[in-house]
């Protein structure tokens, strides 16, 4: 079994598909946006805690479409979702503490629903002004959002003008609030969705080499597409997290305590069985950091792979393995990054992520960054999101859309 492959790489051409064209929030003149009624949907699933906004990024990547839409006249009224609340009503998955934030960020009230359809919304939106923003309350509070119903959907865009998507972290979802409303408005892509999917179809398109992917976190259903995808066209995949164990596995390896899916080894096996007959281009971990709990207090230790105990969890790649994922990515010239090499939030099973994110943030390559748990990782090393290329607000969304699948909220857009 091959860990490490260093033979010469041969440069091969991608194939992708073309840029999706899309109906463009951009190209849409003046005169169609004053004293419109617009229905933007966003992604502020953003963490809350006690009432409050604890991460603001998300919000912060769709003020440029909010600023648009009010500059040129437009009223809005905004929708997104937060969370799993399983068609309940969930306090603490309330749209309140947005509002709240929002508020304070663009300088102007907010004015809160106490849901997204219903005679008090209906009322709310044929009163809102030129200028007024109105947001809904979590689209998911209602098991219609999730099924793509008609006639919520239909609720949704009443006595609206125009809908806009800019929530390029839900379009992989097929939902009302992303596909559904789309039957009843004219629809266009707002600024962020228009950026994210400029950027993406540049690096599907991208033929300089080597194109390296680091990928990470817990689950390899989540990963197998974008893995099975660029084996036919990075140099090397890089693999962290819990999905690293999963391969360890099926790999023949004790993993211990670790987190792994053991149910899922003859798929690991196949994929690496594929990569050996690619080169071996999926590079897995030849050493870990261990620990016997999950604690920033335990004591660690950095093992071989075969070394590893009944009793030991793995949290984070070994030294060894930290050392060539960064010799692979100081010589690329095209990164793409998603999912932790380790538990980063435990500052003693963070190296591993943090050495990750500094050399991909100095690189020269063309960087592409995207996840929740990605995102998070630079933010708490302080690490400037004008350090890459492009930092995606996407995680499924963004693999999805390099994988080349056709994403429902975008093919909704198309032109």
């Amino acid at each position: 079994m091959h860990f490490f492959w260093f033979s010469e790489k041969i440069s091969i051409r991608k194939s992708f598909p073309e840029k999706m064209p899309l109906k463009k929030l951009s190209s849409l003149e003046k005169e169609h946006l004053q004293g419109k009624k617009v229905l933007l949907r966003v992604d502020f699933n953003v963490p809350l805690k006690e009432g409050k906004v604890m991460d603001a990024t998300r919000i912060k990547k769709t003020l440029p479409t909010i600023n648009y839409l009010l500059k040129n006249g437009s009223s809005v009224i905004i929708m997104t979702h937060i969370g799993r609340p399983k068609g309940r009503f969930v306090d603490d998955l309330s749209t309140a503490p947005i509002a709240t934030e929002l508020s304070k960020m663009i300088n102007r009230p907010v004015i809160e629903a106490n849901d997204c359809i219903g005679a008090e919304v209906s009322k709310l939106k044929q009163e809102l002004k030129q200028g007024e923003i109105l947001m809904l309350e979590n689209t998911r509070f209602h098991t219609a959002e999730k099924e793509n119903t008609r006639d919520f959907s239909r609720e949704l865009a009443e006595h609206c003008d125009l809908f806009i998507q800019d929530a390029f972290a839900s379009v992989h979802r097929g939902h009302a609030s992303t596909v559904g409303v789309a039957h009843f408005l004219p629809s266009y892509a707002g600024l962020l969705v228009e950026r994210e999917a400029e950027v993406l179809s540049e690096i599907m398109k991208n033929d300089e080499h080597p194109f390296v992917l680091v990928t990470g976190g817990a689950k390899i259903d989540t990963k197998i597409g974008v893995i099975r995808h660029f084996l036919k066209t990075a140099d090397s995949i890089l693999v962290g997290g819990g999905l690293a164990n999963t391969f360890l596995y099926a790999s023949g390896f004790e993993v211990g305590a670790s987190l792994c899916e053991k149910n899922k080894t003859d798929l690991a096996q196949e994929i690496l069985a594929d990569s050996e007959s690619m080169g071996g281009k999926l590079h897995i971990p030849i050493d870990t950091i261990v620990a016997k709990e999950i604690s920033s207090n335990a004591d660690f230790n950095n093992k071989q792979n075969d070394l590893i105990m009944e009793d030991d969890i793995m949290l984070d790649i070994g030294v060894v393995t930290q050392d060539y994922f960064l010799e692979c990515i100081k010589n690329a010239k095209v990164i793409v990054w998603n999912g932790p090499m380790g538990l980063f939030e435990h500052d003693i099973f963070a190296q591993g992520t943090k050495r990750i994110a500094r050399a991909i943030a100095d690189s020269d390559a063309m960087t592409v960054i995207g996840g929740g748990d990605t995102i998070e990782a630079i933010n708490r090393f302080n690490i400037s999101e004008d350090s890459f290329t492009h930092v995606s607000t996407g995680g499924g969304a963004m693999i999805e859309f390099l994988e080349g699948k056709i994403l429902p909220g975008l093919s909704v857009l198309k032109d």
